[in-house]
């Protein structure tokens, strides 16, 4: 049996046979040296379930079915994403930033600063912009007590970092992103993700964000309509970035481009306020030194 966020051992043989039977490998015994999962184990897995062993063909039948009981953590994460669409009228504006600049002053800090502060990842300077934005957007970092009738606007930026764990995704609070300067940032968001993948993060870690940002990092697609973290009234979703020709000057140059796509409570926050609140967080990544200067 495997600890807890043990990965599997396997060739790639196995593990493009896997992905076509459909078999997730965590889930499958190994019974070769140090636990690698052999061919035969995946044949005793098959067996197990009832499954048709396959005959090197990629066009083999399949009868078999599996239920899965929705509990626990993952349960929790259903209820409140049901809860989320139920109650807020969503709306999501995207739009494209051109992260040239800020990707060329992160690799600078990087290189002259990364082993007495640490590493600078994208995440940190796009949390600072949105620090800096918000304090014109105070409807945007709110909680709205629709039961209530209540909006609570916040001075403080309590921000919540969308991390994907085994048991599904959770979302560890920043305090005070406010008073954090890049690495701070940084360092807090590298032990509050790896708490919650440990499952180690307290209660009040987990709890109390005003707004949120979520990444899928290198999946991050082109656009995405991020669900928003109840009773929060927004939420910035980041894709990944490419790179791209673009007409400058009348020329045709390589930027570095990525997309933001934010969802807002529409019973909250109109429809230009969310857009204007996107284009100032872009102005900040396209003027990257701007994140510096108070």
């Amino acid at each position: 049996m495997r600890a807890p966020g043990e990965k599997p051992i396997a060739s790639p043989a196995v593990r493009r046979r896997a992905l076509e039977l459909g078999i997730e490998l965590k889930f499958v015994p190994g019974s070769g040296t140090a636990g690698r999962i052999l061919h035969e184990d995946l044949d005793a897995y098959l067996d197990r379930r009832g499954a048709p062993l396959a005959t090197g063909s990629r066009y083999v039948e399949r009868h078999d079915e599996e239920q899965v009981q929705v509990i626990g953590l993952r349960r929790k994460i259903a209820q409140k994403m049901q809860e989320a669409k139920r109650r807020i009228p969503h709306f999501t504006y995207v739009e494209e930033v051109d992260v040239t600049e800020l990707e060329a002053l992160r690799a600078q800090l990087n290189e002259r600063h990364d082993a007495a502060r640490g590493h600078l990842t994208l995440l940190p300077l796009l949390a600072r912009s949105m620090v800096l934005a918000l304090r014109d957007f105070p409807q945007i970092n709110a909680r709205f007590d629709d039961d209530a009738g209540i909006v609570t606007r916040y001075g403080p930026v309590h921000l919540g970092v969308a991390t994907q764990t085994d048991g599904g995704l959770v979302v560890p609070v920043v305090r005070h992103a406010e008073a954090r300067d890049p690495w701070s940032m940084a360092a807090e968001v590298r032990r509050l993700a790896d708490a919650a993948r440990s499952g180690k993060a307290a209660r009040e870690e987990l709890s109390g964000s005003t707004i949120t940002i979520t990444s899928l990092g290198p999946l991050g697609g082109i656009v995405t309509t991020p669900v928003i973290n109840y009773p929060e009234v927004a939420i910035v979703g980041v894709g990944r970035i490419v790179e791209r020709p673009v007409i400058r000057a009348g020329l045709v140059v390589a930027r570095r481009l990525m997309n933001l796509s934010c969802s807002f409570d529409h019973r909250v926050v109109d429809g230009a306020d969310g857009a204007r609140f996107v284009q100032a967080v872009r102005g900040l990544l396209e003027s990257p030194a701007l994140l510096f200067v108070e």
